[in-house]
């Protein structure tokens, strides 16, 4: 099984490389290449940082956008997104003005509203992730979270509360994301990985 980690410059590569070898990934490759992309059985796109600045780096790779469309959308390859890397499967970000993700889960990304709480922005630490559904990737657990804008949208299958539910999972098809982060998530993170890696949607 050959994974293919995309390196657009805009992820904690490292941290997501170790966590996917230490859940039993024998065959990962970090790649800023849409060839390597484009033969893949399983794919992962990590991001941290604005939605807008790692939506440009991720299109200003030739062909990365293309080949992963074709390799996820028509070719059904098993997809995880990771905290800005989910948000980009949006079809907008509102981040620092207004710009154009995946479009590959209808929804916005959009700063948390925590108005009339006590609760801050960032949204930084561990928290319960409750799915609103079955989906064999995404169970009840605690995870850890980093960010101050959510995805608002469709396909919505797990939560997790900040002043509100706020989006900590998103699924459809082939396709997951989730707004924490697994690398830091340490048995739950692992084990979620685990199930990815052995996942045959």
């Amino acid at each position: 099984m050959t994974l293919a980690l995309i390196d657009y410059q805009a992820g904690n590569l490292h941290s997501v490389e170790n966590a996917l070898r230490a859940a039993g990934c024998t065959d990962l490759t970090v790649t800023a290449d849409p060839d390597v992309v484009a033969r893949a059985e399983r794919i992962v796109l990590p991001g941290v940082g604005a939605f807008g600045a790692c939506a440009a780096a991720l299109r200003a790779i030739p062909g990365m956008v293309d080949a992963m469309r074709a390799r996820v959308i028509d070719g059904g390859t098993p997809f995880l997104g990771i905290c800005v890397g989910m948000q980009l499967l949006a079809d907008t970000g509102e981040e620092l003005g207004t710009h154009a993700g995946l479009g590959w889960i209808a929804g916005t990304v959009r700063r948390i509203d925590t108005a009339g709480s006590d609760a801050k922005v960032p949204h930084m630490g561990w928290n319960d992730v409750v799915p609103l559904g079955d989906h064999p990737l995404i169970v009840p657990g605690e995870a850890y979270f980093l960010h101050s804008y959510a995805f608002d949208g469709s396909n919505v299958v797990a939560t997790t509360d900040h002043a509100g539910p706020v989006t900590a999972a998103v699924a459809r098809d082939t396709i997951v994301g989730v707004q924490f982060h697994p690398e830091k998530s340490q048995r739950y993170g692992l084990a979620m990985l685990e199930r990815f890696l052995a996942w045959k949607p």
